[in-house]
């Protein structure tokens, strides 16, 4: 079985309200991308992943207006994709959605989420990802408030041999610190920005940690947005937020692994895994980053996972397939990355 993450730059922006493909030469949210040409180089790439299922991030918006299930059915019907199935979790207001694409013929997966609704108060111990988290961020002896903006999505999965395990889909991100006028409060309103990050990576830890100690498969994907010296903040904090994620240090007990975030972590010097290219228009070159991630539990180490970063320099198979290696470059600012199991 395959399993896939793609964070695919502004996909909302492709289709119109009510879910139809927009295959036209306007502008997509891409710079310099048409909607025609990022389609394209989108059909090309979920074509060439031939995954079982695929989480996608930043998949088009669901809310009063828009629908992201109809939208990716669509896509996935022009495509002629067998991932053909798409299913959503809580919306969120930022037009970029957690959703999975899924071969109903392989797989049945429904959205499964966990903990205890809360009201504005929140709660303390991992509520429900569409509630409020209670922690003290600053350890000041007063609880902050905590939401995530794009609310992890939970799923029960079970595969057509009657296999069951749990996915959970998540995207991490800290805002940029948007209407800053001097350097300190650029500084000042990044620190909390990321400090509610982090915030938000003990809140989906204290979810696995439920999973595993129940004794559930569990799989992690998504765009974590963060890693082990990605910036210059993460020594105010300690560990990273992929690192509070995998377990790592305090809470070894129930690990998640991922060998790219693994070698992230042990490797401070050197070269890394990289799954996402962005232009740095002031330094007139690309930057390079990993933050895309499938992390497993224990118990699915067993069963030969190999894990592949669709990277169009990188990886050698994507280099040679001049077709394949400018989709994966004209579809997204990040590559996917796919897992193998054998599962069934």
């Amino acid at each position: 079985m395959r399993l896939a993450t793609y964070n695919v730059e502004w996909f909302d922006s492709l289709f119109d309200d009510t879910g139809d493909v927009l295959d036209d030469d306007g502008p997509s949210g891409r710079q310099g991308v048409s909607r025609t040409d990022q389609l394209a180089a989108l059909g090309i790439v979920f074509s060439a992943l031939d995954a079982d299922a695929v989480m996608v991030i930043e998949a088009p918006g669901h809310n009063g207006r828009r629908a992201t299930v109809p939208a990716l059915e669509n896509f996935a019907r022009l495509m002629g994709l067998r991932a053909r199935r798409a299913l959503v979790g809580f919306q969120n207001d930022t037009q970029q959605e957690i959703a999975l694409l899924y071969d109903p013929d392989r797989l049945r997966c429904r959205h499964d989420p966990q903990g205890a609704p809360t009201g504005q108060k929140g709660a303390t111990d991992a509520p429900r990802f569409d509630g409020v988290f209670r922690i003290d961020l600053d350890i000041d002896a007063t609880e902050d408030l905590v939401r995530f903006s794009k609310p992890p999505l939970e799923i029960a999965a079970e595969t057509a041999g009657g296999v069951t395990f749990r996915i959970i889909g998540a995207h991490l991100k800290s805002k940029a610190p948007h209407g800053a006028r001097n350097h300190d409060e650029i500084m000042r309103m990044a620190i909390a920005n990321r400090r509610k990050q982090q915030a938000q990576a003990v809140w989906l830890r204290r979810r696995i940690v439920q999973y595993l100690e129940a004794g559930e498969n569990l799989i992690v994907m998504g765009d974590l947005n963060d890693g082990p010296g990605l910036d210059e903040y993460e020594r105010l904090f300690g560990r990273s937020s992929v690192e509070i994620v995998m377990g790592e240090g305090a809470d070894d007990e129930h690990p998640l692994y991922d060998p790219h975030a693994r070698r992230a972590v042990t490797r401070r010097v050197g070269a890394v895994n990289t799954t996402a290219r962005f232009y740095i228009a002031s330094e007139g070159r690309y930057l390079q980053a990993l933050l895309d991630y499938i992390m497993i539990s224990e118990g699915l180490r067993e069963l030969r996972p190999r894990w592949r970063i669709w990277h169009p320099y990188d990886d050698p198979a994507c280099l040679r397939v001049p077709e394949l290696r400018d989709a994966l470059i004209a579809a997204s600012d990040h590559f996917p990355v796919t897992l193998d199991l054998d599962l069934a």
